[in-house]
């Protein structure tokens, strides 16, 4: 298992939100170059990218800061999502040397979108469900579906999704631990690999989604907490590697 540094983009400042709301934010950095760098210096194998903006209107906001990221650090790869609705805007991220595409709103709205993606970039596609006790949520959080996340994630198990980053917006960025029962549910009931993501707040919960991983939980994405310090990033990845 893999932790995975957050870097949430808006306005072209490093930033985090409490349960997805854009007027309950917190800036942590003006510069996501140097955020980068400080997680690439203590060992990051992958960075999660958001462009919030981008996920409220729809499209790339905040793609000069996502590709000063990426030419960086050209051999780390980089996931982002937020506002990937279009074939063209997929392409340019993939151009710019982002690794891993993570398609929200779109594999909820217009599923077929996943299958066009992944047969034009294979391996590089993964489906973030994000849920509000178990059912899917989409544009920002900001809509509520009846669709059960275990359900939708079925149906994306034929079309070569490289994971699923599963987010219980209920505990995101809340600081009050990851929804381990939820995450691990999951991971038994699809062949997709999870990623966690919402609410990690310390060295307990890594070492809960530890004790589940062989389900297939295969990294742990985290933001608030390493950011704040109640998570020591290279501890909580030195626990994986020892596991």
């Amino acid at each position: 298992m893999i932790i995975i540094p957050a870097i949430d983009l808006k306005d072209g400042q490093c930033v985090r939100l409490r349960q997805g709301l854009m007027e309950d934010t917190t800036v942590f950095s003006d510069n996501p170059v140097e955020m980068a760098k400080q997680w690439v210096d203590q060992g990051a194998r992958r960075l999660h990218l958001v462009d919030l903006n981008g996920a409220f209107e729809g499209k790339p906001i905040n793609a000069q800061s996502v590709t000063e990221i990426t030419r960086a650090f050209p051999d780390l790869p980089v996931q982002i999502g937020g506002g990937i609705r279009t074939m063209e805007i997929a392409n340019t991220y993939i151009e710019a040397g982002i690794s891993y595409l993570i398609i929200g709103t779109m594999a909820v709205t217009r599923p077929e979108f996943v299958s066009e993606l992944c047969r034009e970039f294979p391996g590089k596609i993964i489906v973030g469900l994000d849920a509000n006790n178990g059912l899917v949520a989409t544009e920002g959080w900001a809509t509520q579906t009846d669709l059960q996340v275990v359900d939708l994630s079925k149906k994306f198990e034929q079309d070569g999704v490289s994971a699923i980053v599963y987010t219980d917006i209920a505990r995101d960025g809340m600081m009050q631990g990851v929804n381990i029962e939820a995450t691990s549910s999951l991971a038994k009931q699809t062949s997709i690999p999870i990623i966690a993501s919402g609410g990690i707040t310390n060295i307990n919960d890594i070492s809960g989604l530890l004790t589940e991983a062989h389900h297939g939980i295969t990294g742990a994405i985290t933001g608030r907490a390493i950011y704040e310090g109640t998570l020591d990033f290279k501890q909580a990845q030195d626990l994986c590697d020892a596991k």
